[in-house]
């Protein structure tokens, strides 16, 4: 029966058992669109794929229900090759100046149009509040791209411009704090800087009253450490808007904890 039918091809898997692959061909280009136990249901995906890239009116995403073939990801898919002619293998939506990124049917991510490579390759996952992109074997906290560390606390050290927290277009991200080891906390007369570095636990470094003193101190307890044996491998702050003469001065000057100095470590 499935030889009868449109855009079906059996094929046995490993196992033994026979499963039905269906695909469309749309502006001559081969598209996959699953595989299912049943003949029938592998023609119904390429009735449905049909529908979506062929109808004069083709149904939109709001359309999507659970009772539909395909799954979600490939309607958004489909939608965006035939509305706007290019093909991705992630569910990405382009607009004139930005691009959406479904998640799921609920839930969209917006991200600049110069993202666009990155993303209609790499498939975004959400684990603890935060989202991965699968990086060559890796999952890498999408915040990285835009100089965000993974361990930043939204609201505290980024915010969301417009208080949209899928919105992670360049302009609306603000990064409030850049560095590694730096806190900021909010005191009596305004934001105080904790410098603390984790070395045998976290281990605070002093409280300072910029956040580039902070930054600073984070990188003088790195090397009071290296030169007490330490062999963790640290990486520095940079502070592109202090000359070497005003760093210096800054580094000199800035007391850390006492007790930095008599943490050694045994070769």
């Amino acid at each position: 029966m499935s030889n009868n039918l449109d855009g079906v091809f059996p094929t046995t898997q490993k196992n033994g058992r026979t499963v039905y692959r269906s695909s469309v061909t749309y502006k001559r280009k081969h598209i996959s669109l699953g595989s299912y136990p049943t003949p029938e249901q592998a023609h119904a995906a390429y009735l449905e794929a049909n529908r979506l890239l062929r109808h004069d009116a083709p149904p939109s995403l709001d359309d999507y229900c659970a009772s539909c073939t395909l799954p979600f990801e490939k309607w958004v898919i489909l939608l965006n090759f035939r509305e706007n002619g290019m093909y991705f293998s992630t569910p990405i939506y382009i607009r004139s100046r930005f691009f959406y990124y479904y998640y799921s049917q609920e839930h969209v991510l917006k991200f600049d149009t110069d993202d666009l490579f990155y993303y209609s390759s790499r498939k975004i996952m959400k684990r603890g509040g935060h989202y991965f992109a699968a990086d060559f074997g890796m999952q890498v906290n999408i915040l990285n791209r835009y100089g965000i560390k993974n361990y930043a606390v939204v609201g505290r050290d980024y915010i969301f411009k417009n208080g949209d927290t899928t919105d992670f277009r360049r302009e609306n991200l603000v990064i409030l704090n850049q560095y590694h080891g730096v806190l900021i906390k909010e005191g009596k007369d305004g934001p105080v800087y904790k410098s603390r570095i984790h070395v045998k636990g976290n281990f605070l470094i002093g409280t300072y009253s910029t956040i580039e003193e902070a930054a600073i101190a984070y990188n003088k307890a790195i090397d009071i450490l290296k030169q007490n044996g330490c062999r963790k491998s640290y990486v520095p702050n940079y502070l592109e808007n202090i000359t070497a003469g005003e760093y210096a001065e800054i580094y000199t000057r800035l007391p850390v904890s006492d007790k930095l100095y008599k943490i050694y470590f045994s070769e």
